[in-house]
């Protein structure tokens, strides 16, 4: 294979095979719920880069089934999100990812850089419950439950939110294991499709891992809940800030 065509072939690894598709990718019916809690703002203030801000004291932890993916196919995914301004408006900084289908993790760290990790969540509903659980091998790391569609939402407020800009920390190591790409990623949904949206009483308990440290951003008090069914397309991101220039 000469050097033009692998110029023009590249895309992701392996080169012949990639591990994942190249995009759009879009979500059919992807399931949200998301628990927002208040934690420790000195906690926050040491993972939070510059130049985002912290918005509040506040972490948004998610479970998210997604069984109809583009290119990804049918999977789960959990972590927390923290809200954040850039240069005086809001949006999300994606803190960690925990996830069980290689695609989208190959995928989402590649391109992206997405801080996603191998584990095990879980989100489905026991009776009259939405329960998420997530184990990082046979370790039980996060426990989230709610009340299953108790009150509906207020869609505008919901559709806002999903449109707010999502933050990344993208970091790609040189062969010398030296940092080749050190960027913040910015990246955004789109073509969404809100299908429902609904709260409840909800609880969360995060317990200590050493690889999957999600409680070293404890919850001090559960603030809100939100359950949300919609499909949406995952854009491609933008380079906002590079840390080696």
């Amino acid at each position: 294979m000469d050097a033009a065509t692998i110029r023009e072939t590249a895309f992701a690894m392996p080169l012949t095979s990639p591990g994942f598709p190249k995009g759009p990718y879009r979500f059919v019916n992807r399931e949200y719920m998301i628990i927002t809690y208040r934690t420790d703002r000195a906690a926050l203030e040491k993972i939070v880069p510059e130049p985002l801000e912290l918005a509040d004291d506040v972490v948004k932890y998610e479970f998210i089934r997604m069984p109809d993916s583009t290119g990804f196919g049918d999977y789960t995914e959990s972590g927390q999100v923290i809200p954040v301004r850039y240069k005086g408006k809001p949006g999300v900084y994606v803190h960690s990812m925990f996830l069980n289908d290689h695609p989208p993790i190959a995928g989402g760290r590649e391109i992206w850089g997405f801080p996603k990790k191998l584990a095990r969540p879980v989100l489905e509903v026991e009776i009259d419950t939405l329960v998420g659980t997530l184990d990082y091998g046979r370790i039980r790391v996060a426990t989230g439950t709610m009340g299953y569609k108790h009150h509906t939402l207020d869609h505008d407020p919901v559709l806002s939110s999903m449109h707010e800009p999502n933050f990344l920390l993208k970091i790609i190591p040189h062969v010398d294991g030296s940092p080749r790409i050190c960027e913040l990623v910015r990246y955004h949904m789109s073509d969404i499709v809100l299908k429902g949206a609904w709260t409840g009483p909800a609880a969360l308990a995060l317990y200590p891992h050493a690889l999957a440290p999600v409680a070293d951003l404890p919850v001090r008090e559960v603030v809100a809940a939100s359950h949300i069914l919609a499909d949406m397309t995952l854009d491609l991101g933008e380079v906002v800030h590079d840390y080696l220039a």
